[in-house]
């Protein structure tokens, strides 16, 4: 991994740790940046003295990257992505994997047809308790899984979405906060104990009715593959972002996450898997693995093998999300488009 040139393309609050894990990376060089805000690119091109370019065509064409961060609002998601693996240029692109089914199917497709690689960021598949919680379940000694439950009891108020209105939309975001937070857990729970088969579910505005027009509370249980139950529980109306909690009961263990992993087996050991600190200038919230993941991503660029989160794997999330919606808003189908 030599002489890569890599350009971000939006400048808002996460491309934060996507600068952070270029500027690691060896052999990588930024080599541009992107913003339709004329304010944030001016901003961003001066502080990693690299030039901007106010629209991603223009700066493939000028700059010919290698690999670009696509980092913008959900609506721009899949667009941007496309075009980039029709050139192709390398993709590592923000969760979700789009903002309607339409664009997701639209964008597994054209992963399947480029040359490129596309990396969906679902980071904290690679967080050391998540890796070990997969571990387990994946060894068969814990024995097979009989339900899992998971929360996400966080806040945001006002003024989060009036900084970017588009958060608070379902043209801008897809949806509020089962797209925009809880995709995270929903992503691990199905990626842990397997795909989601069939689910009853709802969303719904408890706390945030009058600044946003999507959701900010939602539950579903779900039916996995592997022939477990899983309850899940969402909302932004806590006081505090509390820790995401998962617990996964096995034939032969419990796994209790909450910030560390406990796994209490049943015949009375507890072992302990601690969380890893990085330090970052991003949000606590957003986990501590987006630089894992787009180490790991970099070094795969010369394998001949998808990366492992590609667009195919990430619809599943962006899949379960949307069933939500059409059960929670049959009258408004494109919310679930």
């Amino acid at each position: 991994m030599t002489g890569l040139k890599a350009a971000v393309i939006g400048c808002g609050d996460v491309s934060t740790v996507h600068f952070e894990a270029i500027a690691k990376l060896e052999g990588v060089q930024l080599a541009a940046v992107c913003d339709s805000d004329p304010e944030r690119l001016a901003a961003a091109a001066e502080a990693y003295g690299v030039p901007g370019f106010p629209d991603h065509l223009s700066l493939i064409e000028a700059i010919r990257p290698d690999v670009v961060h696509v980092t913008t609002p959900h609506n721009l998601h899949a667009s941007i992505a496309v075009d980039c693996l029709e050139q192709g240029v390398h993709v590592v692109v923000e969760k979700p994997l789009a903002h309607t089914l339409q664009e997701g199917r639209r964008l597994v497709t054209a992963a399947k047809a480029s040359t490129a690689k596309i990396a969906v960021c679902f980071q904290n598949r690679y967080n050391s308790t998540a890796q070990a919680m997969h571990s387990l379940l994946s060894s068969g000694e814990l024995g097979a899984v009989l339900g899992a439950s998971a929360t996400v009891l966080w806040h945001r108020g006002p003024e989060y979405y009036r900084n970017r209105p588009w958060r608070g939309t379902w043209e801008g975001g897809g949806g509020g906060l089962m797209m925009n937070q809880a995709i995270h857990t929903v992503d691990l729970l199905q990626w842990l104990v397997g795909d989601v088969v069939s689910l009853s579910g709802n969303a719904a505005t408890r706390f945030l009715g009058s600044t946003i027009e999507v959701e900010d509370t939602a539950e579903f249980v779900a039916e996995h593959s592997s022939g477990a139950r899983s309850a899940f529980y969402a909302t932004l109306a806590h006081a505090v972002n509390a820790p995401v909690t998962m617990e996964i009961v096995t034939e032969r263990a419990t796994l209790s996450l909450r910030g560390d992993l406990t796994v209490a087996y049943a015949d009375g050991r507890v072992e302990v898997v601690p969380e890893r600190v990085m330090e970052s200038g991003g949000r606590a919230y957003w986990g501590v693995s987006h630089e894992l993941l787009i180490a790991d991503f970099y070094g795969r660029l010369n394998k001949a093998t998808p990366f492992w989160i590609d667009p195919q794997e990430a619809e599943k999330s962006l899949r379960i999300v949307k069933e939500i919606y059409r059960q929670s808003y049959p009258d408004l189908p494109e919310k679930v488009s």
